[in-house]
């Protein structure tokens, strides 16, 4: 990890140069390209997929709890690497502290990462790119699909705690409402049936699915597996902290079991659910990723290269920052 820098002693003017180099508007970064960094910093994506080699092999939970940043990052302002700031300074309200955000994992990870890129290529990768090239990596460390990244991101100046709490899809959220939230960032339905399917890795608090096994009645509802909610109501005895993987059969393997539990009615939350069993389209893709994982995973790395693309406003301040947690 990175040593603090808690003085002004490292603003040298060669750093200086750096800082004011990188500053830029969000208007003029969104040209990305899978080459961005091949003359600039070469060594980019070998020191990303070391590091999360190294961290996922140590522990796998790290691999989906840095997918899940990265998604947390895009639904907020764009992909930005605005869910990394922490509460620095006045202006900055620090997404972490949001409630969809308050159990994010995998920051460190993050850190460790830009550690090695400023020394190997100073002021140069972007974490927004950080999380985009990690993410990609997590995904294939897990035995998933894997995908070229596009580059070029830049990192946003400030944070919205606001959007934070409101704009990230509920884990209580009915269709409509995920086709809704998908669609304002330019991702259709078929985008997010495959993008759910993020949830075949990784865990979820009882918090957040105790809702679906009790339902009204403290049984669940129609729509879940009743064996399924008295195994997850167990799960609940021990307080709403307590987690339980989104797919039981493979959890830490990235395929198409998750599509398979919703079939059979046993999506973790409400939201996993809410993609199967009403008739329509969405019955149709869900039916299709369980019975075929490579459609699954075409359809996937495809939405994550879309949702990737998801600019920041026009006119937000951005730059490269040197410490992923803090503006320069």
């Amino acid at each position: 990890m990175a040593a603090s820098r808690s003085s002004s002693s490292w603003l040298t003017p060669l750093v200086l140069s750096v800082l004011l180099a990188c500053t830029a508007a969000s208007g003029d970064q969104h040209r990305l390209s899978v080459s961005y960094y091949d003359k600039t910093c070469p060594s980019a994506q070998h020191i990303v997929q070391s590091v999360m080699a190294s961290r996922v092999a140590a522990d796998q939970a790290m691999a989906p709890a840095v997918l899940r940043l990265f998604f947390h990052d895009c639904f907020v302002n764009g992909c930005d690497a605005s869910v990394l700031l922490d509460d620095a300074t006045p202006f900055v309200e620090s997404e972490k502290d949001a409630g969809p955000n308050d159990s994010l994992r995998g920051f460190d990870v993050v850190e460790e990462i830009k550690y090695h890129l400023e020394h190997s290529c100073p002021g140069t990768v972007s974490c927004a790119d950080i999380l985009a090239l990690a993410s990609r990596d997590a995904v294939a460390l897990l035995g998933g699909p894997t995908w070229n990244v596009q580059l070029g991101r830049k990192d946003s100046r400030g944070a919205d705690r606001d959007a934070a709490e409101n704009d990230l899809p509920s884990p209580h959220e009915n269709a409509t409402g995920l086709i809704t939230k998908f669609a304002e960032y330019g991702l259709d339905a078929r985008d997010m049936a495959a993008l759910s399917g993020a949830h075949t890795v990784g865990t979820a608090r009882c918090l957040h699915y105790k809702d679906r096994v009790y339902g009204n009645d403290g049984e669940g509802g129609a729509d879940i597996d009743p064996s399924f909610a008295e195994l997850r109501r167990r799960t609940c005895q021990a307080g709403d902290d307590v987690v339980a993987p989104f797919d039981e059969q493979t959890p830490m393997r990235f395929d198409n079991a998750y599509y398979k539990d919703l079939v059979a009615r046993r999506g973790l939350l409400t939201s996993d659910q809410a993609l199967y069993g009403c008739g329509g389209p969405l019955d149709h893709l869900v039916e299709m990723y369980s019975k075929d994982a490579n459609a699954f995973e075409k359809d996937f790395a495809r939405a994550m290269v879309k949702m990737g693309d998801i600019p920041p406003p026009p006119g937000m301040p951005v730059e490269v920052r040197l410490k992923c947690s803090m503006v320069n």
